[in-house]
């Protein structure tokens, strides 16, 4: 690690920077990342992508509305069943709809 790199990164994370928890796709070194930008302390090299670029493509706005429609028609359905065991088999699609939905909003 350079010097250069070093008070770089300083000045990243006194710039109120963080430390990323994934490495360095290039060579696995410690990440830090400010405005959307992460810089590799060890050889200094950002991704081609920012994050923010990658973080909206996650949240691709068509699949999360379909999936927050069928969350609707889900609870929905959960209010008109009767039956005890279809009404559980709805609670567990209901949150696994859930958990999905919040993974593509990160």
């Amino acid at each position: 690690m350079s010097k250069d790199l070093k008070k770089k990164a300083v000045d990243m994370l006194l710039g109120g920077a963080t430390l990323l928890s994934e490495p360095c796709p290039y060579c696995k070194g410690v990440r830090v990342m400010k405005d959307g930008n992460a810089l590799c302390i060890n050889c200094g090299r950002e991704p081609d992508q920012k994050i923010s670029e990658i973080n909206s493509f996650s949240s691709d706005k068509p699949t999360l509305e379909k999936l927050e429609k069928k969350l609707s028609d889900l609870t929905d359905e959960l209010t008109k069943e009767k039956s005890h065991e279809k009404q559980q088999l709805i609670l567990k699609s209901i949150n696994l709809l859930i958990e999905t939905i919040e993974k593509l909003k990160r």
